[in-house]
């Protein structure tokens, strides 16, 4: 049996489980929960050497620095083109959804902002002042900056720079393996980690909420149809169906985990083996994308800003849904690709525009649940912009039979 089967019905068992569990999540909380802790915390222990090996491999590997620069710039582009279009998805669906009308506010709930960060300060941050303190704290645009320092390093000593270039590859390798064997326990862990959130958010927290739930799951659906199948159709020549079949198993692991960057590993193994796209392009692309592609959590944030202010009956005119769309594409490159980081990345929009952040502690109950679908959607969208980058530096292999079953063995 495929893993991407085995996936599928740890998932479906989780939702079955969680559903029985319902009037007594204690037991799911208690018991199950800890589980899904435990693969989250060995997904965890790998990305911080992946990322860094992965990413000087693929830098070093462009063979020269304007390929580097070049790919660099085309991958950031796609990134922002493609996060702008779901923000204003997002707007667009807010607008005529209207989730907020008839909600009944939260009394006496307060949320704190937080405060957005200059541009400059953002751009300024992303250069490790201590490259070694940016690597234990994990912070991924200080860890992506290295690694790409040290991949243009090596390509520009050349042949000197060829012990360090093995080092590097081989623990790649290394981490593709324990990759490997990690994703052997998702059927497990997709199970222990969907359990408890529908046993805690079943249908009480579900109803209330439906058109919120409703609008982005839509939005998430109408974005990949229309963006990513083009995508993925026009720039890569490959069919939309074999693209979101290749990249499945990424996105099973990315709805039950909520985090695009626990889910790299998953999307580097999908992007080499399902879609073919090269090992330099797949490990430079892949772990920017899971930092700074976020799809899914931009068109959130323009849906949950139009509720905020619409369940306080407040009229946004175009140039506020305008500044929603411009600092959430910003903003969006900053936020950690971790559970839970578009809704702090909700509040700096809320205060980009005015809003109450009160409003905010009403999307706080079902967060869990949007929280899942558009992380599918910024890992789906790591991977088009993967194929595509590959297909324009003609490094997108076509993926047989053959290569599939020996790519499994």
């Amino acid at each position: 049996m495929k893993l991407t089967t085995k996936i599928l019905i740890g998932l479906m068992a989780g939702i079955g489980i969680g559903l029985v569990l319902g009037g007594s999540s204690q037991i799911a909380t208690t018991y199950i929960a800890p589980f899904g802790t435990l693969f989250l915390n060995l997904i965890r222990m790998i990305i911080v050497p992946l990322v860094l090996s992965s990413l000087v491999v693929g830098a070093a590997s462009m063979g020269d620095v304007k390929k580097l620069g070049r790919v660099g710039g085309k991958t950031i582009l796609f990134y922002l083109l493609t996060t702008a279009i779901a923000v204003t998805i997002g707007i667009v669906l807010g607008n005529l959804f209207k989730p907020g009308a008839g909600i009944t506010l939260l009394q006496d709930v307060t949320v704190e902002a937080k405060p957005v960060p200059p541009l400059v300060d953002t751009l300024l941050n992303i250069i490790p002042s201590n490259p070694l303190k940016g690597l234990v704290e994990a912070n991924m645009l200080q860890i992506i900056a290295f690694a790409l320092f040290i991949g243009i390093g090596i390509t520009s000593v050349g042949e000197k720079g060829r012990p360090l270039l093995s080092f590097f590859d081989s623990l790649a390798e290394v981490m593709y393996k324990l990759t490997s064997m990690v994703m052997s326990l998702a059927p497990y862990g997709v199970f222990a980690l969907i359990t408890p959130v529908v046993a805690q958010n079943g249908p009480s927290v579900l109803l209330p909420l439906g058109k919120v739930i409703l609008a982005v799951y839509i939005g998430a659906i109408i974005h990949s149809i229309i963006v990513y199948s083009s995508l993925v159709k026009f720039v890569a020549k490959m069919s939309p169906l074999k693209f979101f079949k290749g990249i499945s198993p990424a996105a099973t692991v990315a709805f039950s985990t909520a985090s695009s960057a626990g889910t790299l590993p998953v999307t580097i193994k999908s992007a080499k083996e399902n879609l073919g796209v090269s090992n330099s392009i797949a490990s430079f692309v892949l772990p920017l994308g899971a930092t700074i592609n976020m799809d899914g959590t931009a068109l959130y944030q323009g849906i949950c800003a139009l509720f905020v202010a619409q369940i306080y009956g407040i009229d946004l005119s175009l140039a506020q849904q305008v500044s929603i769309v411009l600092t959430a594409t910003l903003a969006s490159i900053g936020t950690a690709g971790v559970p839970g980081a578009g809704f702090i990345m909700l509040t700096m929009v809320l205060t980009s525009v005015g809003l109450p952040l009160e409003g905010s502690a009403l999307i706080a109950g079902i967060d869990r649940i949007l929280d899942m679908a558009r992380t599918v959607i910024n890992v789906v969208g790591d991977g088009a912009v993967a194929v595509a980058i590959a297909a324009t530096e003609g490094e997108l292999e076509e993926v047989n039979n053959k290569s599939k079953k020996t790519a499994r063995t």
